[in-house]
């Protein structure tokens, strides 16, 4: 009984530091734990100073942009007041649709037993060239700008003729000539005739009359070519706004 007491004594006085060495111990832990979680918390949420300097500069580039894309639109906007504005001939043959955002106008009329469907591109305008005249002044001439067309003709079997056409001032180049069928494959090299100018003479001057009958004209081309500088000035001018709204 004595031994057994004296192991009580002894046990009850060692737990006891036992205990609060696994307490120290679990504590130094806990303490070690927040301290990291607290350094990592840190880390995340203070930016780096490259990352701040890197924001600094795309802010100030972004904002020079929009200065720039703003002098632009001022500058459109003038030349959109300054254009007179285009009246539609009364004996205009074709109805035009007229979509924003589109680089090209589609025309349409009926001709007899025909659908007659052209779509104009915007105006193509050469460079600017230096010529000396007889008093040795200098003076810049613009070269001939010309707009693109593309001549469908149509009748009720699906099958069309069509024209490759560029238009230059009182002038109308046919470039070229196909026969389109309503059910031919895109995969398919459907023989489409010689060049154009490789055809007869008598045989061109014809398909130039052909053309004409139709309404594909100088009077209709020099009007298109009026429309279609005016349209690309506001199309310009949208396409500006449209980048400064995204930038800003």
């Amino acid at each position: 009984m004595a031994m057994y007491a004296m192991l009580r004594r002894a046990s009850s006085s060692v737990l006891p530091q036992l205990g609060r060495r696994a307490t120290a111990s679990s504590s130094s832990r806990i303490s070690q734990n927040v301290l990291s979680a607290l350094h990592i918390e840190a880390a995340i949420t203070v930016p780096s100073l490259g990352f701040a300097n890197a924001f600094a500069t795309q802010t100030s580039a972004d904002k020079q942009l929009a200065q720039v894309l703003q002098s632009e639109i001022q500058c459109a906007v003038e030349d959109v007041h300054a254009q007179h504005q285009v009246d539609i001939p009364d004996d205009f043959p074709f109805e035009i649709e007229d979509n924003p955002g589109e680089r090209t106008i589609q025309l349409k009329r009926q001709f007899g037993d025909e659908t007659i469907r052209v779509q104009v591109d915007i105006p193509n305008v050469g460079p600017e060239e230096n010529e000396d005249d007889e008093n040795e002044n200098d003076e810049k001439n613009e070269s001939e700008s010309s707009i693109p067309l593309v001549v469908s003709v149509f009748k009720g079997n699906g099958v069309s003729l069509e024209f490759g056409i560029t238009a230059f001032p009182d002038e109308i180049s046919i470039d070229s000539l196909s026969i389109k069928q309503s059910e031919e494959s895109e995969d398919q090299l459907a023989y489409e005739g010689p060049e154009f100018l490789d055809l007869d003479e008598n045989l061109q001057k014809a398909f130039h009359k052909y053309l004409e009958i139709r309404g594909i004209k100088p009077s209709t081309t020099n009007f298109l070519q009026e429309y279609m500088f005016a349209k690309d000035r506001k199309e310009y001018l949208m396409w500006l706004k449209n980048l400064k709204n995204f930038v800003h």
